[in-house]
């Protein structure tokens, strides 16, 4: 049994594109990011083949999933199913902290670390 463990704080920032920005950890099965989203950010719309769940810590945003918008405050949760078009867009002048979870895991997100 391998036991894998991190500090969210010690792990640096990865920015993805200006005003999006990632940590992101992954286990043998699915993948934990952070993302921190900028007002004014640019969406660019994606997909993969992995389920998404996405849960807000704070601020607002409005997720673009399929032909469907879902406003998020702090607390809101939304599944994604994979392979399906989807976004956020940050809502007002606050920034967005995210949680997501990835299943099955995303190692270029995150390799597993080594034991």
């Amino acid at each position: 049994m391998n036991i894998h463990q991190i500090d969210w704080s010690t792990l640096e920032w990865k920015e993805i594109r200006k005003g999006v920005e990632q940590k992101a950890f992954s286990g043998a099965g699915a993948t934990l990011a952070l993302h921190r989203l900028q007002p004014g950010h640019e969406p660019r719309p994606h997909k993969h083949p992995n389920e998404q769940i996405a849960y807000i810590v704070s601020g607002t945003a409005d997720f673009h999933i399929g032909d469907q918008i879902v406003r998020l405050g702090p607390g809101g949760i939304v599944t994604i199913p994979g392979d399906v078009m989807h976004h956020a867009v940050v809502v007002g002048d606050e920034e967005v902290i995210n949680i997501d979870v990835f299943t099955p895991a995303r190692p270029e997100y995150a390799p597993l670390p080594e034991v």
